[in-house]
């Protein structure tokens, strides 16, 4: 890969030239701390998507009919982290050959990338870091709607982004910093991308948080939990929530009441629900509005960090904000902390869930069977439609929703064993759920139809 130095009038960037071309889509395998047990590991698999604390990983650009896309590939061979691009075409239902961005020198599927597209449809990629070890990266396509070749804006830390671009005015940039022994949530803002402020930080509770984001049109909403000490993240518990309206100058809580940044206590004004009271655990998934605008999360609690039925239930649940009060309500159940779903609330009122809840061919580990659910009633009720997967021989994890999602690519994620080392092939699904598409592993020409 060369780069190239180039002087601009706002600053002096690296310009990747045009970027290598892989000739299939393979995920990153990834495990977390190893368990000593017949489930092996704390959590693992096929981590292309992974993880939930960043976003968004895919884009629907109406403009251009293509879903964009970036995921964390793989070296051939190898267990080393790639961060790749690439997209559909919606017209051609063709993807082209993936792009390798660039070689992250890791196998930590934490440093997967995240993405956004400006009103002007430059496609930006945000590098990710696993705490303070690594630089982060934020990356501009040169051209609109085109992957070929990035500029390279800005350099420096930050962990688990998500880069909401508000139109007109500029990015948001939820993220966080490692500091002070844990996980402290920030926020950041440019009008270019290029010259960006001096991060504020939102929240420090304890040994830190993990957050969820979600935009719309102005509005920035984060969903966290934290972690209590002496055990930290092990220990996470706690629903939270904030949003702002107007670029971080002011956080409010869903009932209206304004909370001056950074939030230091547990019992904050932004609790949405007290779990540690109850001894359970919160395992955050993903956040959306609803169509009156109000905040809905989608969670999961249980008892235990670890793998295996000793920690069950392991309950899905919905927090939604009424206009008055927090409503939660179950959803349904599942086998591991670590399954992943996306929530979709759509026009007339439907609510979907993707995501594997139905065990995989390795039970009561990272991810399963993906099945997409339904609810018609603002979530009192749901309803199993499909099981978009079965007798696979690899478990399915972290079904990702695209922003804008496109009805004929509506989730994205990827499989791989939970318990050994193993491929990883990515997959995506339509809106209904009628089918499930492979991304080619291997390709031969430019431009291939997904299987």
């Amino acid at each position: 890969m060369k780069y190239i130095l180039i002087l601009s009038a706002a600053a002096v960037l690296l310009a990747v030239a045009p970027l290598e071309k892989d000739d299939g889509y393979r995920g990153i395998w990834y495990y977390n701390q190893p368990s000593k047990d017949e489930f092996v590991y704390k959590y693992s698999g096929g981590f292309a998507t992974y993880p939930q604390q960043q976003s968004p990983i895919a884009v629907y650009s109406k403009a251009a009919n293509k879903t964009f896309f970036c995921y964390g590939g793989t070296v051939k061979g190898k267990q080393e982290l790639l961060h790749m691009v690439s997209y559909y075409d919606h017209g051609t239902a063709q993807v082209p050959r993936p792009r390798i961005l660039l070689d992250k020198k890791t196998e930590d599927a934490h440093d997967n990338p995240v993405m956004s597209i400006d009103e002007a449809g430059y496609v930006w990629i945000f590098s990710n870091s696993h705490g303070t070890s690594r630089p982060s990266f934020i990356y501009r396509g040169t051209k609109p709607y085109s992957i070929d070749e990035f500029d390279l804006m800005w350099q420096g830390n930050f962990s688990y982004g998500h880069p909401w671009r508000i139109p007109g005015t500029g990015f948001l940039f939820l993220h966080t910093r490692y500091e002070n022994g844990g996980r402290s949530l920030f926020w950041m803002t440019s009008p270019d991308g290029a010259k960006w402020d001096q991060p504020q930080k939102l929240a420090r509770v304890d040994l830190g948080h993990y957050q969820i984001t979600a935009q719309q049109g102005a509005r920035v909403a984060s969903a966290f939990n934290y972690h209590p000490v002496p055990t930290g993240l092990n220990a996470r518990t706690n629903l939270y929530y904030l949003e702002t309206g107007d670029m971080g100058r002011t956080w409010k809580t869903a009932d209206g009441r304004t909370v001056a940044p950074p939030l230091t206590r547990a019992d904050s004004p932004a609790l949405v629900h007290d779990y540690k009271g109850e001894g359970l655990l919160v395992y955050l998934k993903t956040v959306q509005f609803d169509a009156a605008g109000h905040p809905v999360i989608l969670y999961l609690t249980s008892k235990g960090y670890e793998s295996g039925p000793k920690n069950d239930p392991r309950t899905w649940r919905t927090a939604r904000w009424t206009g008055k009060s927090w409503e939660i309500r179950d959803v349904t159940r599942s086998d591991h902390n670590y399954d992943f779903g996306s929530l979709y609330i759509e026009p007339g009122g439907v609510w979907r869930v993707i995501a594997p809840t139905e065990p995989g061919p390795q039970a009561y580990c990272t991810g399963g069977e993906m099945v997409m659910w339904l609810s018609r009633d603002q979530g009192k009720t749901w309803t199993r439609v499909k099981q978009l997967t079965r007798n696979s021989p690899r478990n399915h994890t972290y079904a990702r929703k695209p922003v804008n999602a496109h009805p004929d690519f509506y989730a994205l994620w990827a499989d791989g064993d939970a318990k050994k080392p193993s491929e990883s092939f990515l997959y995506f699904t339509n809106q209904s759920g009628s089918r499930v598409w492979r991304l080619p592993g291997v390709m031969r020409d430019e431009f291939a139809k997904p299987e």
